[in-house]
């Protein structure tokens, strides 16, 4: 089953959060929640893998995934609309966990293109070899050719991470510098009444 976040694999250094993401896509069909869910913990890997690569964020006093994402020197390189797309993960996934609330697979669908949208600039800013994507809804209604287990993935070690790039810092701080000038924002239209009605739900 080909999915929108394969590309992803092409890049070792993508390894933290390639799998989650995937799997987030694989699931959907059969577990909508199990799928917002996977799309947080890809996006949250995703975050601490940039803190651990790219020297213009300083480690916040918390480590949590609305701590990260709400620096200034974060929100500085997303930009407001990927900061956008990014919050709303973040908050549809706390539901899933937290609330029990019945999720739809609008829903899911809207994070995994918003996740794509992330990784994409990602991939932009940080990959050796960057090619422009866009999401394939498409995919979605490849049905699983049979039950994909949700893997367990253990949370990160942030400080091993920091360790284990701490040679890469300089070079892909300065990758991304250059490379986040190139990147081709894909603004959020939430006109549309069925995308506003899923972010203000």
């Amino acid at each position: 089953m080909t999915t929108n976040f394969d590309y992803l694999k092409q890049e070792p250094k993508f390894s933290t959060f390639a799998d989650t993401a995937i799997a987030a896509e694989k699931i959907i069909l059969l577990d909508p929640s199990a799928c917002i869910i996977n799309c947080r913990r890809a996006m949250e890997f995703a975050v601490k893998w940039m803190y651990s690569v790219d020297s213009s964020l300083v480690m916040p006093w918390q480590d949590t995934l609305v701590s990260l994402m709400n620096t200034e020197e974060f929100r500085d390189i997303v930009g407001n609309d990927i900061w956008r797309r990014m919050d709303f993960i973040r908050r549809v996934g706390n539901n899933a966990v937290h609330t029990g609330k019945k999720v739809t697979e609008e829903q899911a669908t809207l994070c995994l293109e918003n996740l794509y949208i992330f990784m994409d600039f990602v991939a932009c800013c940080y990959a050796t070899e960057y090619e422009q994507g866009t999401f394939n809804p498409e995919l979605l209604k490849e049905t699983p050719a049979e039950t994909v287990p949700v893997v367990a993935v253990p949370d990160i070690d942030l400080e091993a991470l920091m360790a284990e790039n701490a040679a890469l810092k300089a070079e892909l701080t300065a990758r991304r510098e250059e490379k986040q000038q190139t990147y081709v924002p894909k603004p959020l239209d939430i006109s549309e009444y069925k995308t506003r009605k899923i972010y203000i739900d």
